[in-house]
């Protein structure tokens, strides 16, 4: 009897696998689909107004055809916001790409606003874990002092 009860969750585990490997390769074989690589440190990056900033973004096909996007970047704030220009990205089925963008926070943003990296593709859009911080721009310091 020990030994049927062996089979029989032996059995079941291996109809589980099953299922979970049937699922996982149906939802990520849905066609083209475009991903983003994740960042090892995502974060907020200080500027100051009128700082210079770059964004690269790699991309990639996980789907299995030949795919065709429109891609853009904003850094999106109720304060400010400041939005790329956008670029076509055409990936076969596994290949990647890094798409570059520069551009400069607006002269007149707010001190200690947080404007957040979004990217728009298609009719789709993803905001990132990426955000740019307004600081100010002047710092001031003392250079000498006297006492008589």
């Amino acid at each position: 009897m020990e030994g049927e009860m062996a089979k029989k969750y032996a059995l079941l585990f291996i109809v589980a696998v099953l299922l979970v490997v049937a699922v996982n390769f149906s939802v990520s074989n849905t066609g083209n689909s475009l991903v983003f690589a994740h960042n090892q440190q995502d974060g907020v990056v200080d500027k100051a107004a009128g700082d210079d900033f770059t964004v690269k973004i790699m991309f990639k096909n996980t789907g299995s055809t030949e795919g065709n996007w429109s891609v853009n970047i904003a850094f999106e704030d109720e304060v400010w916001s400041q939005v790329g220009t956008p670029q076509n990205l055409t990936l076969k089925p596994g290949e990647t790409e890094t798409l570059t963008w520069t551009g400069a926070v607006p002269a007149n943003a707010t001190v200690d606003s947080v404007a957040r990296l979004v990217v728009y593709y298609n009719d789709s859009f993803k905001a990132l874990n990426w955000w740019i911080h307004v600081v100010p721009g002047a710092e001031l310091s003392i250079r000498s002092s006297s006492v008589e």
